[in-house]
């Protein structure tokens, strides 16, 4: 499967349009997409120890990990991978890569982020979402708190994780309303700067605005999801945010 990425193009389309060429159409588009040579999970193997062997640990490095765990890298491997590489790459950067590690795998086996983030509200986090992973990036969770009268959802989201750009599309009313429960998360609307979203904030979403929403780099996130009665209301579903608009955050 070809990866697709953006970020270049996001970041310094404009400034350095063969660079941004490069990184997302030969890096990602052919050198990272050629499983027949290596899988997905080799590749991320592979890139997460060599950013650490140069201490890279920045942004870059958390999307690295990040990706290495969508990829099947379990908590239990990359803290093998890293302790392995630290007697060839140096103690202090196999240091500084745990800890970015550490948040990333925090739902892991044996993390304790999840049961943390669920002691912070009286809600259920609930199961995976998976019926609608397709339109996230990263892992949500799901929890029907009621489907009669106004449907309202308790959704979650782990560290990093965001759903697309979508809009709430209703020929009269419609649209949503989020109530902020747990964590830290951001809220945006096309065209407009993005709103970091704490414990106890509203969200009103008209009907017919483009927007998406989710958790922080590093920091679980849980919102009440109500949905506003109206006519002929439905769901569209757009393109992912890029990773250098979201890693711009913060």
């Amino acid at each position: 499967m070809a990866v697709k990425q953006t970020a270049g193009r996001d970041s310094l389309g404009q400034f350095a349009p063969e660079f941004a060429r490069l990184n997302d159409d030969v890096l990602f588009g052919e050198v990272w997409s050629r499983e027949e040579a290596l899988g997905l999970r080799d590749r991320s193997l592979v890139t997460v120890v060599a950013l650490m062997a140069q201490g890279l640990v920045d942004e870059s490095f958390r999307y690295h990990l990040t990706t290495a765990k969508h990829n099947g890298i379990t908590r239990g491997e990359i803290a093998e991978i890293l302790t392995h590489a630290a007697f060839y790459a140096g103690w202090p950067k196999a240091w500084a890569a745990f800890r970015m590690a550490k948040d990333v795998w925090a739902d892991g086996e044996g993390g304790d982020g999840k049961a943390r983030h669920q002691r912070e509200m009286v809600f259920p986090i609930g199961a995976p979402n998976d019926a609608y992973a397709q339109y996230f990036v990263g892992q949500s969770y799901l929890a029907p708190l009621s489907t009669s009268q106004v449907g309202v959802y308790n959704v979650t989201f782990e560290p990093g994780c965001r759903n697309n750009w979508h809009i709430h599309h209703a020929k009269s009313g419609g649209g949503q309303v989020l109530l902020c429960l747990a964590g830290r998360g951001w809220y945006q609307e096309e065209g407009k700067a993005a709103r970091e979203l704490r414990p106890g904030d509203v969200v009103n979403i008209p009907a017919g605005v483009k927007h998406w929403h989710g958790a922080a780099a590093d920091s679980w996130f849980s919102h009440l999801a109500l949905e506003v009665p109206g006519e002929e209301t439905r769901n569209e579903w757009c393109e992912p945010v890029s990773e250098a608009q979201y890693r711009a955050l913060g």
